[in-house]
């Protein structure tokens, strides 16, 4: 069996207890050395068989695969974040199927929410905004063009944007250029949750010189969206005295 797991944002201790146990007891882990925490190496057991995959290509990993599992043995693929998101696990779970081979996914917290816990914030103010919206811009790998930066900045929401930092300048002309104004609230998160991580409260405006002013090029995540400033938002329906729900009458 192939387990496809989410190691979480950084810190080891955010792998879920499932993830954990998935480790514990995997005879071969396959892990995204670029990325995912090592420290979560320790829950594995002496005698596993261990590969980094920042070194291999698909079909290096493929091969590992498919050749522990016609072992019989337990695989832990492990992905940084939540491996849904930006994971490129579809191509290893269709080969997987081509060969008849059974796995499951174990998801994981994704940098939007370790962002998000590293500033205390809620992406979802009551009218303020309801949605969010996780996206990246183009860079080697092309986005749909109907998913592009101002197309979503049209509809003002809360956003995490992946994969962007190294173009902060860009990032900011087209999320103005979409409709955000210059002084939206914005932040950088980078490293979430990991020991080293940093955080930096700023606008649309500004992203480019804040991250410039700190050095971040790669590994962090943008939060864009009136959210960020915590204010003007209406109180939650669910805890309201007037509001009656199915476990609690109108008072």
């Amino acid at each position: 069996m192939v387990y496809f797991v989410g190691a979480g944002c950084g810190a080891a201790d955010l792998i879920t207890v499932r993830g954990m146990k998935l480790l514990e007891q995997a005879d071969v882990i396959i892990y995204a050395g670029s990325l995912v925490n090592p420290q979560l190496l320790d829950y594995a057991k002496e005698d596993c068989q261990i590969y980094n995959s920042a070194t291999m290509t698909l079909e290096e990993v493929m091969e590992v695969m498919l050749a522990a599992s016609k072992q019989g043995k337990s695989i832990v693929r492990l992905h940084t974040g939540e491996p849904s998101i930006y994971g490129a696990v579809q191509e290893q779970m269709h080969i997987l199927d081509e060969n008849n081979i059974e796995y499951e996914s174990c998801p994981g917290v994704s940098a939007c929410f370790g962002a998000a816990a590293a500033l205390n914030l809620e992406y979802t103010l009551p009218e303020v905004s309801q949605s969010l919206i996780i996206t990246r811009m183009a860079g080697r790998t092309t986005v749909p063009e109907k998913e592009s930066i101002e197309s979503f900045a049209a509809h003002g929401a809360s956003m995490a944007i992946y994969l962007s930092s190294g173009m902060m300048a860009e990032l900011s002309e087209r999320l103005v250029a979409g409709g955000y104004k210059e002084d939206t609230p914005a932040a950088i998160v980078y490293k979430a949750s990991w020991p080293e991580e940093e955080k930096y409260i700023c606008t649309v405006g500004t992203l480019a010189e804040t991250a410039d002013a700190h050095g971040i090029k790669n590994l962090a995540v943008v939060l864009v969206g009136d959210v960020i400033a915590k204010s003007g938002y209406a109180l939650s329906k669910l805890y309201s005295a007037d509001f009656e729900t199915g476990f609690r009458p109108v008072k």
